[in-house]
């Protein structure tokens, strides 16, 4: 389905929707370009800051395009294969988020809980090994998305309550032995993101810990705010993509789902860059710095 079926609102749809495209994937960019091109932000913290950045990138073009062009013919129907197409990409790109993003807090738990040893730690070796398993774990997430979404008989001609092939709608078409593929979904839902949050709470629960016992409010002001742009993207991304996955199996208003799936699809990978930027000194710095070091 369409976010509007009024016409007269498609060309702002159209302009809206390519605009936020276009800065996402120009803000993610900048990022990319300022971490590799800088030498001061090649550390792990950056590193996954970057990757994250090209997820988000990945994330929103699976389903933005499509949406655009859509509106631009009129038109809202996808072949099968497409939508597995779709689905799948957009699966991965999603799940590598919060696979980052738990990465991520891990990170800054061990910047702060054990600052001596970040350096060894965190070494090259075992940065490029978490984000593999990332996009491992990420992989196996799709195709069991994909296994469940194949047992589908009625797949055929349907309608569903969002602007792309959202697995958890796809799910919901399946007029037989529903109760399994809720179970299997909520499973899912819990393996891919209670766990990763589970950690995301650990790591935390030892920052505030650290933190609390610096002696100076200056090194806790410090300490925290290094925390500040990770834990604003975490409550946009999850906060907005569990409403929306865990929510759909019972909800009933198609137009609140759609407007979840353009929160957490669309308008998160967009904040995101303005969230790092806005609040992180050493990017703000690099990107002044970008246009010398690219002429």
């Amino acid at each position: 389905m369409e976010i509007s079926e009024d016409p007269d609102l498609q060309p702002l749809l159209f302009g809206l929707f390519l605009c936020m495209y276009l800065v996402t994937v120009l803000g993610n960019l900048l990022i990319i370009l300022a971490v590799s091109s800088d030498p001061h932000l090649h550390t792990p913290m950056y590193f996954f800051l970057s990757n994250l950045s090209l997820a988000d990138i990945g994330f929103i073009s699976t389903t933005v395009p499509n949406m655009i062009v859509g509106i631009q013919t009129h038109s809202r129907d996808i072949s099968f294969v497409g939508c597995l197409t779709q689905m799948s990409v957009f699966t991965i790109f999603g799940c590598m988020d919060y696979m980052l993003l738990s990465v991520m807090a891990y990170d800054r738990f061990v910047a702060i809980c054990h600052p001596l040893h970040y350096l060894v730690m965190m070494n090259p070796r075992l940065c490029g090994f978490l984000t593999l398993v990332s996009f491992l774990f990420s992989l196996l997430d799709s195709q069991m998305h994909n296994f469940m979404i194949l047992k589908i008989t009625n797949f055929k001609r349907m309608e569903i309550s969002s602007f792309f092939c959202d697995p958890s709608q796809i799910l919901n078409l399946s007029c037989s032995d529903t109760f399994s593929n809720n179970i299997v979904k909520y499973f899912l839902g819990a393996f891919y993101g209670l766990f990763p949050i589970s950690g995301i709470f650990f790591s935390y629960y030892k920052i505030v810990s650290t933190i609390l016992r610096i002696p100076s409010s200056g090194g806790k002001y410090k300490a925290f705010s290094t925390c500040g742009s990770h834990l604003a993207v975490v409550g946009l991304f999850i906060g907005t993509g569990f409403g929306v996955y865990l929510g759909s199996a019972a909800s009933h208003s198609p137009r609140k789902i759609a407007v979840a799936s353009v929160m957490y699809t669309v308008v998160t990978p967009m904040l995101n860059p303005f969230i790092y930027s806005l609040r992180n000194r050493d990017i703000k710095g690099a990107l002044r710095r970008l246009p010398s070091r690219m002429a």
